[in-house]
């Protein structure tokens, strides 16, 4: 009885770490590795009309496409929004993005890049460094924070294998979103629509229908 007991607890003991390992793998997978990568463009967007509505949470959504958008970058950060609210719901995952010079010092230069409550930041250690890349302005003209609406189910599970490192190609529209619910509450995102703005209204908001690794 007591050799069948403690096999039983060898074999829980052993699936325990198989799911440990598994849970540390994938933090580790997910966390990615810093990068660098030269000559990546500029962003390139073209005015456009049209829309797309759904429903979501009781709430009446519709995402007007202001400006077909198509980035390449260098992706150095991501955040989760796992919470229940409609922004949270419609946008699962901010990517922080980066192209040109900041792309390509992205090793060299430690940025310290971080993201909270739907912004993109970052820090240098020293303000030499900012030499490399032709100065403050430059970097905030060459990163910007990204909130992702997935246009398709492809887009809405391949958003969660993107990761710090990882070269892509996103496709889609720059939009504004107004919600609108029964009750009156209301919920708005206006995508900006410059990569030389900086603090609230800054983040891009994508309704991305492809995502591409190079």
């Amino acid at each position: 009885m007591e050799i069948k007991k403690s096999k039983k607890s060898i074999v829980i003991f052993v699936i325990l770490l198989i799911i440990i390992g598994a849970v540390i793998g994938i933090i580790i997978y997910r966390n990615g590795t810093r990068r660098a990568i030269s000559d990546i463009p500029d962003p390139v967007q073209t005015e456009t009309l049209g829309d797309t509505a759904f429903r979501l949470d009781g709430f009446d959504v519709v995402v007007n496409y202001m400006y077909e958008y198509d980035i390449e970058a260098l992706v150095v950060h991501t955040k989760d929004y796992l919470g229940f609210d409609i922004g949270d719901q419609m946008s699962r995952r901010d990517f922080g993005l980066a192209w040109g010079g900041v792309a390509e010092y992205n090793e060299y230069i430690d940025f310290h890049w971080n993201q909270y409550d739907r912004y993109l930041s970052w820090k240098i250690d020293s303000l030499q460094e900012l030499d490399n890349v032709g100065g403050e302005k430059y970097i905030n003209s060459h990163c910007s924070n990204n909130h992702i609406i997935p246009a398709n189910d492809e887009v809405s599970k391949n958003i969660w294998f993107v990761r710090t490192g990882d070269h892509i190609r996103l496709k889609g529209y720059l939009v504004n979103v107004d919600a609108t619910r029964s009750d009156r509450s209301n919920f708005t995102w206006h995508s900006s629509t410059t990569r030389t703005d900086i603090g609230n209204g800054a983040c891009e908001v994508i309704y991305v229908t492809d995502i591409i690794w190079l």
